[in-house]
């Protein structure tokens, strides 16, 4: 603060010199320019002029600071600011040119405008329209045959009907909306988005899917938006929509803080909304009506926490989550059986920079009842047989295992190249059914092409195959050719100022 201060009596100085000197008594100018050429006097005139100007700058400037600070400014310099003449008189008034002084704004500077505390204002909305032709030359679950999810692929012949389906979609268009705009001692940034790929109830329709939704201010971010346990930059350039099976990948409505964001380094814990998945196993056998309503139960929110860093070499992540799984059953005297059970696991990946023109993208993930933050498949929870229950059996987290490995390669300015493979593996219990989901494995590459800036053609082929927990496998085979538009508004305001 005392050398802000210096500095700015320091400045104070040079501006109440430099007044002091345009202030020169108005008769000696005059006989000084009674001599001067009309060339001359132009000239000085222009110099004078440039000369307020940056006498306005400084005082502009230093006032800006002074209110920061709470520095009332010297009288002296203001006497000076308003002692000096608008022109300067000459013989020959058709060559003399006015001296107005602007005082510039702090939109106009950017140091005025940090100095006032003022941030600037964007609103931009962007998307793509896109269709991919698919040709799948075997049979995946209908709902699902945009994409290629190894979970949705038959492990019993003729399960979805018989081979070959081809599938025009538009599914993967998309929408959105981001905003910025003053708030205080922050900016309060926004976003909103959205596309066409149906899930849940409404997997397989073109409909209407939220993507993001949420708002920050400072180092606090509230909405739905990327998971802290998931590391975005493990996803390749693959046009296929669901990706690579062994990775994290899902959004969630979440309450985040960043306690550190600078000098590369970013962490940031989260409390986020839960999931319990539930496989009953044997128990749908052994008593249907059981089975049927044992359901998963949310009685806390998972708590993920993210250590990321970043430089020219690309990024490295390690992020963790800690969930309580639940359960218990609707219609029974005090919704029993029910219970609960701990579950957390870590998450290592990295996106190494190999030169200019490639990418490695490597991640591994490990852990029990994570398969909800899974990009496809396994469950939460599952009964385990134990001896030492009342009834035989116990609830467990069941162990899972995913590995991505890919690579993203350009190959000039306008062709690329993915190339890569990755693996979900579960540990099932002794008490799940054999058609329970074990495994999956899911590769790709493909070849795309930027003619422009916001067009992209591309064809990709890729390969996934499903073992169940009592060892029969399916497989899938496919071709997909996409075609993508986009478009952005830029930021809106700019438009508008201009």
């Amino acid at each position: 603060m005392r050398r802000k201060f210096v500095l700015l009596q320091s400045v104070h100085a040079a501006s109440l010199f430099g007044a002091l000197c345009i202030t020169t008594p108005v008769w000696s100018q005059t006989a000084a320019t009674a001599s001067m050429s009309p060339a001359e006097r132009a000239q000085v005139q222009k110099d004078l002029t440039d000369l307020n100007r940056m006498r306005a700058e400084f005082d502009a400037r230093i006032s800006a600071l002074e209110a920061k600070l709470g520095v009332q400014p010297p009288a002296s310099a203001s006497v000076a600011a308003t002692s000096a003449p608008a022109s300067v008189p000459t013989t020959a008034p058709s060559t003399a040119i006015a001296a107005t002084v602007v005082p510039p704004s702090p939109e106009a500077d950017p140091f005025l405008a940090e100095a006032a505390g003022k941030t600037s204002k964007s609103l931009e909305i962007y998307g793509f329209a896109q269709l991919d032709y698919i040709q799948d030359f075997k049979r995946v679950d209908p709902n699902w045959q945009a994409t290629l999810r190894p979970s949705k692929i038959p492990t019993v012949d003729g399960l979805f009907g018989s081979d070959g389906v081809s599938t025009l979609s538009v599914r993967q268009s998309r929408l959105g909306v981001k905003a910025t705009i003053p708030a205080g001692d922050h900016e309060l940034k926004t976003q909103f988005e959205f596309d066409l790929y149906g899930t849940g109830v409404d997997a397989g329709q073109t409909t209407f899917r939220l993507r993001h939704a949420w708002g920050s201010w400072g180092p606090v971010l509230a909405g739905q938006t990327d998971s802290l346990f998931m590391d975005g930059d493990l996803f390749p350039n693959v046009v296929d929509y669901w990706g690579p099976t062994g990775m994290v990948f899902v959004r969630n409505p979440q309450f985040r803080v960043t306690l550190k964001d600078s000098d590369g380094i970013k962490f940031a814990l989260a409390l986020e909304h839960p999931n319990s998945d539930i496989d009953v196993g044997y128990i749908r056998e052994l008593d249907p009506n059981l089975g049927a309503n044992i359901q998963g139960k949310t009685p806390i929110p998972d708590l993920t926490a993210q250590l990321r860093f970043t430089g020219d070499w690309g990024s490295l992540q390690v992020s963790g989550l800690l969930t309580k799984l639940a359960y218990d059953t609707a219609n029974t005297p005090n919704n029993d059986p029910s219970g609960s059970k701990v579950g957390g696991g870590v998450n290592v990946g990295a996106a190494i920079n190999a030169g200019k023109s490639t990418v490695f993208r490597v991640g591994a993930v490990y852990g029990a009842g994570i398969a909800s933050y899974m990009n496809d498949g396994g469950m939460d929870l599952a009964p385990q047989t134990s001896v030492s229950s009342p009834s035989g059996l116990v609830p467990k987290a069941v162990p899972l295992l995913g590995i991505t490995a890919y690579v993203d390669h350009n190959w000039s300015k306008t062709f690329s190249s993915a190339l890569g493979y990755s693996i979900t593996k579960v540990w099932n219990t002794n008490f799940q059914a054999p058609d329970a989901y074990e495994s999956g494995q899911y590769a790709s590459t493909n070849l795309l092409w930027t003619p422009a800036e916001k067009v992209m053609f591309g064809v990709e082929v890729l390969w996934g195959k499903r073992t169940d927990n009592g060892g029969n496998t399916g497989d899938d085979i496919r071709s997909q050719v996409t075609a993508k538009y986009s478009f952005s508004s830029g930021n809106i305001f700019d438009g508008i100022a201009k």
